[in-house]
């Protein structure tokens, strides 16, 4: 599995891991904010954006990606930020190979499994007639009976691509990801606790991690501390950039 990355800037590496239906591009503003820092790779995760996709797809093969992946780059200690299931990744990770991560940004998931909240709109996708769609507005507009979120459109259809002939397809492992939803909403497999500095960071909007999920975060990532940026929902990066990076890049200089 060799994962696509987008790789800017000079420093300390930092390994950003993006969450569902994500991509490293999702990642680009970010990452020229971090440029001026910090070495930054940003990775297409196995069935997103550019990587290859696979029918098998679970946490524990998704770690295996990045361990090779930091091998092939010839990184042997970083900063790893990772979001959502990104996020889950990077936890299990981090509590099989400590050695390889100086510090731990863990970004709006908690190490808990979920509810299949994305099971529809992952059928929306499968049934959207890509055929004879002429613009990502004319996807978005027939996505809007089923997803009622604009935003949630927009980001959806980002995953659309065209071919040489100018017909839409899904350039994520759409049908991948839709057969194994069930094992990426499991909690992450934390076979040790990890005692490095971590940095739980939550959107106030978002419900993601509530306050009685830190006694769990506290038991597997002892040095734990947790921000909660108060008008962000689960895309922070997104909805507060500036109070994303200060949060981070503060926690990252610290000594």
């Amino acid at each position: 599995m060799r994962l696509h990355y987008e790789v800017q800037g000079n420093g300390r590496p930092l390994v950003i891991l993006h969450g569902f239906l994500g991509s490293s591009e999702n990642w680009r503003a970010m990452r020229k904010l971090f440029a001026t820092t910090y070495e930054v790779f940003s990775v297409d995760q196995r069935n997103h954006g550019s990587s290859p996709h696979s029918s098998t797809m679970n946490y524990g093969v998704m770690t295996e990606d990045l361990r090779e992946f930091l091998a092939e780059q010839g990184l042997s200690e970083v900063f790893l930020l990772g979001h959502s299931m990104g996020g889950k990744v990077a936890m299990q990770f981090a509590s099989a190979s400590p050695e390889v991560i100086e510090k731990l940004v863990i970004l709006d998931i908690a190490p808990k499994a979920y509810p299949p909240a994305q099971r529809l709109l992952l059928q929306a996708m499968q049934n959207l007639e890509l055929r004879g769609l002429k613009t990502y507005g004319e996807a978005e507009a027939a996505l809007g009976a089923t997803i009622s979120d604009a935003a949630l459109r927009k980001f959806v259809v980002k995953n659309l691509t065209r071919d040489r002939n100018g017909e839409f397809h899904w350039r994520i492992g759409l049908d991948s990801l839709a057969a194994n939803y069930d094992q990426l909403i499991q909690a992450p497999a934390m076979s040790n606790s990890f005692d490095k500095p971590t940095c739980f960071i939550r959107g106030g909007l978002s419900r993601f991690i509530d306050n009685e999920d830190f006694a769990a975060i506290r038991k597997y990532f002892p040095r734990a501390e947790l921000h909660t940026v108060p008008n962000a929902g689960h895309w922070v990066h997104i909805d507060a950039p500036e109070e994303f990076h200060r949060i981070v890049d503060e926690y990252l200089r610290r000594s």
